[in-house]
């Protein structure tokens, strides 16, 4: 069963909502361990110089800051003290704004909020949000670290997102190969095709149809080696991408795109014959 990360409250103005927060994504992943193939221990890792080569001892180990190439200001723990923002237990919601306004880009990690104790605050204000299609923006400290967080009300429900900060995010401008994209020309037609394109792919969002691969076939493979099966080293496919005519390769899509939707089960059209027959 899931535990809560972090229990508060939600202050809106004078009311106050206590709530747990959990994850509302587990990371998958597969992990591997270095080992010593002579006797199959572990690898450790130590902390040395990186002038003598030799190991540190935990006392003489501080924390520096690197303001030029080998120049360092050491920074005491006691000197961090006064900026640690305080340890509330409280996200203060300081505004509302409209999801849209909100580039995805800003999303980090999400957590479902809970209500603790009595819910009757928590359902007011998730009806209220969701009445009013708004999302909440508030600040909140978790492990002493303060974060910006977008909350918004799902079904009922209250799904907070932890923000990352304006200076956080990289503006497309930094990057070199996103400049001059607006003097590209391309003609009516392409645009209409790729519009076709577009079109002949959409349905709705079903999440469950998309797999780590490489997480399963991994798992599947130490799976057979463990039980000791015999499996089979699948060769990589390096294929080169071939050049072709843009406005060729567009219309060559849009008719696959248009054949595979057809013998799909779960195709658009079928799925408009279901309505009708029901």
């Amino acid at each position: 069963m899931p535990r809560p990360v972090w229990t508060g409250t939600i202050s809106f103005g004078l009311v106050a909502i206590p709530v747990k927060l959990f994850h509302a994504v587990s990371r998958k992943g597969v992990s591997f361990n270095q080992l010593d193939e002579r006797t199959m221990s572990r690898i450790r890792y130590r902390k040395v110089s990186d002038e003598t080569g030799e190991e540190v001892p935990e006392q003489h180990i501080v924390k520096g800051y690197e303001v030029s190439k080998g120049r360092y200001v050491i920074v005491d723990p006691d000197e961090l003290e006064p900026f640690m923002p305080s340890a509330t237990k409280s996200v203060d919601l300081e505004e509302f704004v409209d999801l849209a306004d909100i580039d995805p880009v800003y999303f980090d990690s999400s957590y479902y909020v809970a209500p603790d104790a009595n819910p009757k605050p928590y359902v007011l204000l998730a009806r209220a949000m969701e009445e009013a299609g708004k999302v909440a923006i508030g600040r909140f400290v978790m492990r002493n670290k303060q974060y910006t967080a977008a909350i918004r009300a799902l079904d009922g429900r209250l799904v907070m997102s932890t923000l990352s900060y304006a200076d956080e995010v990289v503006a497309p401008e930094a990057i070199d190969e996103l400049d001059g994209l607006e003097e590209v020309e391309v003609s009516d037609r392409e645009v209409q095709m790729a519009e076709a394109l577009v079109q002949s792919l959409v349905d709705e969002f079903q999440p469950a149809k998309y797999h780590d691969d490489y997480r399963e076939q991994v798992l599947d493979l130490i799976s057979k080696k463990a039980a000791g099966e015999e499996f089979e080293v699948l060769e990589p496919v390096t294929e080169k991408p071939k050049i072709v005519d843009l406005m060729a390769a567009l219309e060559a899509s849009v008719e696959a795109a248009k054949s595979a939707r057809t013998r799909h089960p779960t195709s658009a059209k079928t799925k408009s014959k279901a309505r009708k027959t029901a």
